[in-house]
């Protein structure tokens, strides 16, 4: 049971430490459940396999989501969320340190390109789940997409306003095209040019950013 503290403002000690392993347990469940799905497909991986290899009790699983597409679904929105962050951080840095926003749109490359490296197998999924039109969670993935979308269309759009880019630009697709871009190049890179590093696969997105978009 917890207890109060005696500072008279009535905190409750033990509270944070359970909401702190609450989310390492969930976190533990989304690595488990993102590789193993990666490696055999949504279908066949069972929950009692997502519980071994996270180390927890199948109830467990049931105590944090209500079912397997649950952990699925948030697993997506957590991964995505977790993506358009450090692309937000990526260029806000940039900007503030008096970059503009065609560089800005650089750095933001390079924190995509970061962030897969280190998540291979959600970006995986990801990307396959995009081509899925029948899946419960395809309203999920539809709005955390947008989410990471709009990160990029703010900054088209100050480029736009500022007059780094042309109002001609058509915002949203382009946004649509660089995101893709980001995700299909790295994924290419880690399945079939493992050999370049990370530097070599932004000099060669950089250059076809900075000579097309920024032109």
């Amino acid at each position: 049971m917890s207890t109060r503290s005696g500072n008279g403002g009535g905190a409750v000690t033990g509270v944070a430490p359970a909401a702190s392993r609450r989310a390492s347990t969930r976190r533990r469940l989304f690595d488990a459940a993102v590789t193993l799905i990666a490696e055999q497909g949504f279908s066949a991986t069972t929950v009692d396999e997502i519980a071994d290899r996270a180390g927890v009790a199948k109830g467990t699983v049931y105590y944090n989501f209500s079912s397997k597409n649950v952990l699925y679904e948030e697993l997506l929105r957590d991964g995505v969320d977790l993506l358009a962050a450090s692309l937000r951080t990526a260029a806000d840095r940039t900007v503030a340190g008096g970059g503009t926003r065609v560089d800005a749109l650089d750095a933001m490359i390079r924190a995509g390109l970061d962030f897969i490296a280190g998540s291979p197998a959600l970006t995986q999924l990801y990307v396959a789940e995009l081509w899925r039109t029948n899946r419960t969670w395809r309203a999920t993935l539809t709005s955390v997409r947008g989410r990471a979308l709009a990160v990029v269309e703010s900054v088209l759009q100050d480029a736009v306003r500022t007059g780094e880019l042309s109002d001609e630009l058509d915002v949203p697709l382009t946004a649509s095209a660089l995101l893709g871009m980001v995700l299909v190049a790295a994924l290419d890179w880690q399945s079939f040019q493992p050999q370049r590093s990370v530097d070599e696969v932004h000099a060669a997105l950089s250059q076809l950013v900075q000579g097309r978009v920024g032109a």
